[in-house]
This record gives C-alpha cells, sequence and structure tokens, in this order.
C-alpha cells in the first residue's frame, strides 16, 4: 500500500510540469499579448547615446514608433513601424508560448532581421539576442499609459556586465480619449479604443487599423465576445 502511494505521488509531481507546459502552450497569443494593448498607436521617441552631456546633445535623434494588432486566423501579433529611427525601420512582437515569453524581429536599414527574445515582468520586458562577439539587449519598460522607455546595451564575450548604448524616452501622440473609467475599450484586443466602426447600426470602437480589419472581416464573432464580457462584468 505505501509503494502504490508513492508510485501515485510521483506520478503526480511528474505531470505537473507537463501541464504547466502544456497551459502556457495553450494560451492564445492575443490574449498573451494584451499585456501591451497601451502601446497601441503612434509615439514620439527622443534617443540620446550613451556617454557625456556633450556626447547625447551631439548625438541625439528623434524618432516615431507606430504600434497596430495584427491577426491571420488564429495568430495575433503586435507590428511596429518607425520613421527616423537610425536603427530600426520596423518590425513584429510575437508571443512563443513554449517559453511563455515573447520575441521581438526587427528590421535594420540594411535590411537585416534581428530577433530578441525574453520575458515580461513587473511591466518591464527584457530581450536579449547572442552572437559570437557579445549579447544585445533591448529593455522596455512601460511606466504609463502614455509613456515608456527602451534601451540598447551591449555585453562583449567573457564579460559580466552590459553597458548602455543608448535609450530612448518615449511619449505617446494625442490621444482621442482620456483614460479612466467609462473610457472607450476596443472591441478586438480590449484595449483603448480609439476610431468609431458601424455594424448594425450600432457603434464600436477598435484601437488600430489591424483591429479594424480584423473586427470588418469577423464583426458577429467579436461583438458576441463583447456583449459576453459586458455581462460577466455586471
Amino acid at each position: 500500500m505505501f509503494f502504490s502511494r508513492l508510485l501515485a505521488v510521483g506520478f503526480l509531481l511528474a505531470t505537473i510540469p507537463l501541464l504547466a507546459d502544456e497551459t502556457a502552450a495553450t494560451r492564445p497569443a492575443k490574449e498573451a499579448l494584451a499585456v501591451f494593448n497601451d502601446l497601441i498607436g503612434s509615439w514620439r521617441g527622443t534617443a540620446t547615446p550613451a556617454g557625456s552631456r556633450e556626447d547625447a546633445q551631439k548625438g541625439f535623434w528623434i524618432e516615431k514608433l507606430t504600434w497596430e494588432w495584427q491577426f491571420k486566423g488564429k495568430d495575433a501579433w503586435l507590428k511596429v513601424a518607425f520613421e527616423k529611427s537610425k536603427n530600426f525601420t520596423g518590425g513584429e512582437l510575437r508571443y512563443v508560448p513554449e517559453q511563455d515569453a515573447f520575441a521581438l524581429t526587427l528590421r535594420t536599414p540594411a535590411k537585416e532581421a534581428i530577433t530578441f527574445t525574453g520575458p515580461f515582468k513587473n511591466k518591464v520586458l527584457t530581450l536579449e539576442r547572442q552572437n559570437k562577439e557579445e549579447t544585445q539587449r533591448l529593455v522596455f519598460t512601460l511606466l504609463h499609459a502614455n509613456r515608456f522607455l527602451y534601451r540598447y546595451e551591449v555585453r562583449p564575450a567573457g564579460k559580466t556586465l552590459f553597458a548602455k548604448q543608448y535609450g530612448v524616452g518615449v511619449t505617446k501622440e494625442g490621444e482621442a480619449f482620456a483614460s479612466g473609467d467609462g473610457k472607450p475599450e476596443c472591441i478586438v484586443s480590449g484595449g483603448l479604443g480609439t476610431t468609431p466602426v458601424v455594424y448594425g447600426g450600432k457603434t464600436y470602437y477598435v484601437c488600430c487599423s489591424g483591429c479594424r480589419d480584423e473586427f470588418r472581416e469577423h464583426p458577429e464573432k467579436y461583438i458576441k465576445e463583447y456583449e459576453a464580457k459586458k455581462k460577466a462584468k455586471k
């Protein structure tokens, strides 16, 4: 009897990691990425290189970032476009269920695609990529719905510390609606709704062109989910 119970406990403990992995793997991409809903929209960033105050004054630049949702079947991801950035032209942020982490693939002006991966914890997204010479790191810190920071760091092979190369302070460009209770909700992503869409004589809101197109393709699906969510809140 004792050994039977011991085997049963051992089997249960052995299956816990498998169940955890299965839970992570079945987590929908849209649900996982919803933590970044505040990013949707247009942003203005001021970038400064590391170094002295003189280096920062001489080397700073202004860039614009635009984030929006993208959908294909059951898959979902965020797309970002850069304007006047010295380092990137665009990219995609995706959920990696096997790691319960995120992958940001960015395109450089030289048309190279580079991918950083890592976790999102306590409103900080820490992403890394490695090559033979160094480990490169991008850290996004979400401060408020209209403010975030990101920085780029490198750690040479054989070293233990990262050295900051540049940092960018980013502020959201004019929001169409005030935040707080009663704010319009995007019917697709659940983020801040900024653009009205009409279906069946009723007005709903979406947060970006990606969600607008997805709603137009499957309006009844999202209206049904939206109404069910409203009932659950009552």
